[in-house]
């Protein structure tokens, strides 16, 4: 599948809460991050289109992201980050980039232990 995306996305999984209106926090999974919002596993998801916040950790940042439902599914949803302060943005632009040199040193070992067994 062709997919249209600004930011590439990076499988981490990391726990999460959000919340809907005033309406109360609820326990999740981020399974997916990018810098544009994150795939968030729950059994409760929301609907297209409506606003929620996400509370999660970032290392070194606690941080509060207000953000939009962009899809849903019986197992989860998509949402899109609205905008986000320097100190958030700087963290998880740190995390995603950690796991970019952890995905790559991983590679390069698979290779470096194929090679050494032809």
């Amino acid at each position: 599948m062709n997919e249209n995306r600004k930011h590439p996305r990076a499988p981490i999984s990391s726990p999460v809460t959000f919340q809907v209106g005033d309406g109360p926090r609820v326990q999740a999974r981020c399974v997916e991050l990018s810098l544009g919002g994150m795939f968030i596993e729950t059994g409760a998801p929301a609907s297209y289109g409506t606003p929620v916040r996400v509370f999660v950790r970032f290392p070194g940042c606690d941080a509060e992201i207000e953000a939009i439902t962009r899809w849903s599914t019986l197992s989860g949803m998509g949402v899109q980050f609205g905008s986000m302060g320097a100190r958030e943005t700087h963290a998880l632009t740190e995390l995603l980039g950690q796991h970019v040199r952890v995905a790559r040193a991983a590679r390069v070992a698979v290779g470096t232990a194929h090679h050494r067994y032809l």
